[in-house]
């Protein structure tokens, strides 16, 4: 072959094509993903090195063939490796060559000596007229053999480098060998601008073998922003790997590291089996997060059974967001208790990966949240917060800091009021920003579709359990499997096998104890009963007839349990489950306080409580699974169990890592059987949009919130936002009567009537506009129903404000709602207002309640004189909580007023959520101002009840009274002293406190000292700012 007329053609030679399915979750959906940094790397996947510059060995290996046999050179992995030594002998010489032309320069035979003199390479460059590198060759000689996609891909390579050149200097975000370091910027540009001015110069070629060397000599000097390999292999890259090398450009430069774990850090990995013990995700897991949709940030609703391990996959999309966009992330969750928990779950991940975990729940939030410049942020909000912070987010302009919004239960759009608030919160994300994702977790539905259209949402649906579940009924004593393919839909299983006496059967016939005791003690079991009553009497029967082998059994851990019970209460214990927890029995309703509940759960969790009687609220609230699961009865209170009840009750089978199969019994009698068919084999229920529940009230709080954070002017946009809600998907089922267009005119002229929105005019056109009380009402997230009646008792309360005591400040702040739960006891009533001073007794006639009405009521006397019963049952509500406020102990108040514990604990959390509303509502209104500064602290008096130098303490999410008082008391007095505590030294100081509780609390406790010191930071930075309009003269 002559050697002057040479050519090189880079083509495939290989006879096999390459298999699609090698990168096919990686590679074939980056043509979709467009600039994300969602992807997903392997170890060895060639684009790990654009984005990790950490892991040199992982990511990029200049030994290996990352192509398979794609190239027939390319595949025998020991050509690039004897390249590499003539490679070494190439430069040696040519540094040697380089030196003995100029004796002045300093000699050396290493390798890196190249880099060492850049006169030398200068000199290396101009004497070599054999130019044949591969940026000669990719530029003077077109590829014959490649499609123009890939021709295109080698321009754009050249483009990146001078970009690079010009811009980064010696700055390079590709891995080097560890024996190299790229040549300075300005010495490349020069060997560059040398090899453009040659071109045209006659040039001898050399063999192949000499060609190939020289190619990897100059590629190994030339600046690159990819690996010496990759750039041997660009030629031959597939159109697929452009795109994605195009995709992996738009990512931001601060994600310097996106490891293997979906894209994540390898250190969330390492968190996530750390702090969850989870080593390995399940495979619809890592299918889900895959998915193209997910990758291309679309929206997505996700459906699985109960204990699938939906919210793993939700908390993975929530630290990519954090972490790879650095956008802020709202997580909704349907009960304070839930939001508490993850609060403390995330708050180690937090610290570690650098976010902050903010708590929107109860009284604690604050609305706009405090705008952040170095960190982002996750939210962790209650159904109602959630709404308040996307309202405060808008009317900030803000709404696109928020990346992505997950909704846990999504199926409670279907739940009356509640439901109303989650559409709102979810219409309004849509509507206003184009940038936020949102993901939806909910248990399967029967209309999923309309979902999917409200949300714009793809769905993925698995029906995936750890554990397997086997459904029972129970008829008589016979245990009839369910079977959906019988006609009858029950087939046989057992006869119960029991030994009960005459007085025992009469007690217990429904055969409970025979069921419960051939799980327990050694494995766990929950009983659902339809009433709170129920499942105290249900609890204190099992225990009457059990063995007193059941007291051994963890007998010192029981004991622990009632003397935590009895701390808690301050001294005071509940009878049933002091009887009940010796035999490691207990019962969970919401009767309880709050700290008795925790204990509870705590204790079943760890296996001291082997057994739960409880209502249907647990089964939506913590997760608290079970070997067998018993439904007491197929009725809650008085109404027959739905069919998303049910699942979600029997869903609490099964421990994952525990059992290998999980059972539900229903405990059914005869008049049941054929309702029973229907609960258990009928296809799942349907969601439907709650904004006209309970005569609109939904509907009326969306319009005003819209007018009142200007989204709309008027009643055709209001329309126009319509057409975008769950409501307006199902139109024709729900708006039978009138249109949507209809109720919208309806609602807008009944907020006319209220005096909560005006209609300005101008010379073109008219305008809905918020009136001072209307934006009032929407800020602090009021009832419309009451917003008139506040305003009201707020003005009477300026004109007399008794400011020696808490009494008329609590009975502004006592809820409205709570009136319809308590009827008083008239003597009680009496005798604690006679306790009252003679200020708080005026006060309390200047609201409408005077000591002759409440005497005569005591009495039994008839009162001819009118008065407004609603004021007399606020004022008596407003008693108890003043007596709690005064003395701190709600066994005592409970005792005092004939009240259970746990309405008394309501009534708390009722009013400590409804100071914080009524707070908002006066900051919007100039004549409140009095109430700012008081109903602050008020609020923070009712969030925690408890003695003010525990306060501090209880702020921390999880720390109840009764641990806030260990803490104190073992020297732990402020939120600065836990959050440096060593969390090992801090379990061995306070009793029954395990090494992962402590690690928790401490987390806790730093991340909200950490956010309340970023707060006074950003107030300190805000301060000092130099004004953006300062005038320059």
């Amino acid at each position: 072959m002559n050697a002057a007329k040479q050519e090189i053609k880079v083509k495939r030679v290989s006879s096999r094509k390459r298999s699609r399915d090698r990168f096919k979750s990686d590679l074939t959906p980056a043509k979709k993903k467009g600039g994300m940094c969602l992807l997903k790397y392997p170890p060895n996947d060639l684009y790990g090195t654009t984005m990790a510059d950490t892991n040199v060995v992982e990511y990029c290996s200049d030994s290996e063939d990352f192509f398979g046999g794609y190239d027939s050179i390319l595949e025998d992995s020991s050509v690039l490796a004897k390249l590499d030594y003539a490679e070494q002998n190439e430069r040696q010489q040519d540094v040697q060559h380089a030196a003995q032309d100029r004796p002045g320069n300093r000699q050396g035979t290493n390798f890196t000596s190249l880099r060492l003199s850049k006169d030398s390479t200068l000199k290396r460059a101009c004497d070599d007229v054999l130019t044949d590198s591969i940026l000669e060759g990719l530029q003077d000689e077109p590829f014959d053999y490649l499609p123009a996609t890939q021709c295109e891909f080698q321009e754009q390579i050249l483009e990146n480098t001078k970009r690079h050149k010009h811009h980064d200097g010696e700055k390079t975000s590709t891995p080097l060998r560890d024996t190299e370091k790229l040549a300075e910027a300005d010495v490349e540009s020069d060997i560059l601008h040398k090899t453009k001015r040659q071109r045209d110069m006659p040039k001898a070629r050399r063999s192949v073998a000499d060609q190939l060397k020289r190619t990897m000599l100059c590629n190994a000097a030339a600046p690159s922003s990819v690996s010496r390999s990759v750039v041997l292999k660009e030629a031959v890259v597939s159109e697929e790997i452009s795109v994605a090398m195009q995709a992996m450009e738009t990512v931001s430069a601060e994600t310097t590291d996106l490891g293997p774990f979906f894209g994540l850090p390898s250190k969330v990995k390492d968190l996530t089996y750390k702090l969850k013990g989870i080593k390995n995700l399940y495979d619809w897991q890592e299918k889900c997060l895959n998915l193209d949709c997910v990758q291309e940030r679309k929206n997505l609703i996700y459906s699985l059974p109960t204990s699938g391990g939906k919210t793993l996959v939700a908390e993975i999309l929530i630290l990519r967001e954090l972490l790879c966009r650095k956008k802020d992330c709202l997580f909704i969750l349907p009960y304070i208790s839930l939001v508490q928990e993850k609060v403390r779950g995330l708050a180690s991940f937090g610290l570690e990966l650098d976010f902050m975990v903010e708590e929107y729940a109860g009284s604690k939030g604050k609305f706009p949240p405090v705008k952040r410049r170095s960190k982002s942020s996750l939210y962790v909000a209650t159904i109602e917060k959630a709404h308040s912070l996307v309202n405060s987010l808008i009317e900030t302009n803000r709404l696109d800091s928020l990346g992505l919004v997950v909704v846990d239960e999504l199926h409670m759009l279907g739940d009356g009021n509640r439901g109303a608030i989650i559409e709102m919160t979810l219409a309004k994300v849509l509507y206003m920003s184009k940038t936020t994702q949102i993901i939806g977790m909910s248990a399967t539905l029967g209309n999923i579709k309309d979902l999917q259209m409200f949300l714009r949402a793809e769905n993925y649906t698995n029906d995936f359990r750890p554990v397997q579940l086997k459904e029972y009924v129970k008829l008589r004593d016979t245990i009839y499997e369910v079977d959906p393919k019988e006609e009858e839909c029950f087939k046989f299983s057992r006869v119960l096998n029991f030994k009960y006496s005459s007085s025992m059967q009469k007690i217990d016939p429904d055969h409970i104890i025979a069921l419960v005791t051939e799980v327990i003690p050694t494995q766990s079991c929950l009983v659902f009963c339809p009433t709170k009553k129920n499942c105290e009497n249900v609890a204190g029967m099992i225990c009457k007839y059990l063995k007193e082998d059941f007291l051994k059994h963890k007998e010192a851990e029981k004991a622990l349990l009632l003397r935590e019970l009895k701390d808690s209460g301050n001294g005071s214990m509940c009878p049933v489950l002091r009887r009940t927890v010796p035999y490691g029995i207990g019962y969970h309703h919401s009767g309880l306080t709050t700290e008795e509940r925790k204990l509870v759960e705590e204790a079943y969790s760890s296996g001291v409580l082997c057994l739960l009687t409880c209502t249907s609220t647990l089964a939506a609230g913590i997760n608290l699974p079970a070997r067998r699961v018993i439904l007491r009865s197929p009725y809650v209170a008085t109404d027959f169990l739905k069919r998303s009840q049910y699942k979600q009750m029997v869903g609490r089978a099964g421990r994952a890592g525990i059992d290998t199969v999980g059972e539900s019994i229903l405990i059914l009698q005869d008049k049941e059987r054929t309702m029973a068919k229907t609960l258990v084999c009928a296809p799942v229920e349907n969601c439907y949009s709650n904004l006209l529940h309970d005569d609109g009230k939904g509907l009326l709080s969306l319009i005003l919130s819209l007018i009142g954070l200007k989204v709309t002017t008027s009643v055709e946009q209001v329309t126009d936002f319509l057409s975008q809600t769950l409501l307006h998907v199902q139109e024709k089922q729900l708006c039978v009567k009138k249109s949507l267009w209809e109720f919208a005119q309806e609602c807008v002229e009944m907020l006319k009537e209220k005096g909560l929105i005006t209609v300005t005019t101008d010379s073109q056109s008219e305008a809905l506009q918020v009136t001072r009380l209307g934006k009032a009402t929407f800020k602090g997230s009021v009832d419309l129903t009451y917003s008139d009646i506040l305003y009201s008792d707020l003005s009477k309360g300026l004109e007399g404000l008794l400011l020696n005591s808490y009494l008329h400040l609590v009975y502004l702040v006592t809820p409205y709602d709570m009136i319809s739960q308590c009827k008083p006891e008239w003597m009680i009533y009496f005798r604690q207002f006679t306790l009252l001073s003679a200020a708080e007794q005026k006060m309390s006639a200047a609201v409408g309640v005077p000591e002759s009405f409440v005497a005569r009521k005591a009495a039994g006397q008839s009162v001819k004189k009118n008065v407004n019963m609603e004021a007399v049952t606020r004022m008596y509500l407003a008693l108890v909580l003043f007596s709690l406020l005064k003395e701190t102990n709600l066994w005592n108040v409970a005792e005092k007023f004939q009240l259970s514990r746990g309405f008394i604990q309501t009534l708390l959390n009722s009013s400590s959520a409804f100071c914080s509303c009524v707070l908002h509502f006066t900051e919007e209104l100039e004549e409140f101002w009095p109430f700012k500064a008081l109903l602050m602290e008020l609020t923070r008096r009712l969030s925690y009840c408890v003695k003010a130098e525990l306060i501090p303490l209880m702020e921390v999410a999880g720390v109840m009274e009764s641990r806030a008082k260990q803490l104190y008391n073992a020297g732990y007095k402020t939120l600065t002293h836990l959050a440096n505590a060593d969390p090992s030294i801090l379990a061995r100081s306070i009793e029954n406190l395990y090494k992962k509780q402590a690690s928790q609390i401490v987390a806790s406790a730093k991340m909200l000292l950490n956010e309340k010191a970023a707060a006074l930071q950003e107030e300190v930075d805000d301060l000092l700012m130099i004004p953006l309009d300062l005038p320059s003269h």
